[in-house]
């Protein structure tokens, strides 16, 4: 099953799997052109297999990081690496261990300090909302003041335009009236 999972690993994968396969679980990560497989038992916590993962890669990284990519890489190049990977292994195996307990720990500790962050951004949203809110409020007021405002400048501006031509043609009607009726 661990062959078909590789041959069915591209570039587009998942970089972080879990896959259930009866009474086993097989997890992996993709760092680069790297694929790091193990196999567990489903009752073994998936946050120690994932913690001992990210050991064997950053360990690799560190030992053999730049020789992955070369030409004419021989099948067996990096078998040195398989008494660290054995010895990580060894440390991982009792899910009860202080270090495998302290990690799990931390796992949580990373859980709640992510709870609380997004905890905060989500006061912190509402309180955007809420300011949003009253800006929009006091936005929405100003508008219709500049709305008022423009239709009082407008009316201005015809009273300055057409005002004189029209109370100057009323005095010299009312004149015109005044001669007729009256003299």
């Amino acid at each position: 099953q661990a062959k078909t999972i590789f041959k069915r690993l591209n570039i587009n994968s998942e970089p972080r799997c879990s896959i259930e396969s009866g009474k086993y679980a097989f997890h992996y990560i993709i760092e680069g052109s790297v694929c790091y497989l193990c196999i567990c038992d489903q009752s073994y916590p998936r946050k120690l297999a994932f913690s001992y993962l990210e050991e064997l890669a950053k360990e690799f990284n560190m030992s053999y990081g730049n020789e992955v990519d070369k030409p004419g890489l021989r099948p067996y190049a990096f078998v040195k690496f398989d008494t660290f990977m054995q010895k990580t292994k060894r440390i991982y195996q009792d899910t009860r261990t202080q270090s495998n307990l302290a990690k799990l720990n931390e796992d949580l500790q990373d859980v709640t300090r992510i709870m609380t962050k997004n905890m905060e951004d989500l006061l912190w949203r509402g309180d955007s909302l809420d300011r949003m809110s009253t800006i929009s409020g006091e936005l929405k007021d100003s508008a219709k003041m500049f709305k008022d405002k423009a239709r009082h400048l407008n009316l201005q501006a015809l009273y300055r335009k057409y005002g004189p031509p029209v109370i100057i043609a009323t005095v010299i009607l009312f004149v015109f009236l005044l001669r007729y009726y009256f003299f």
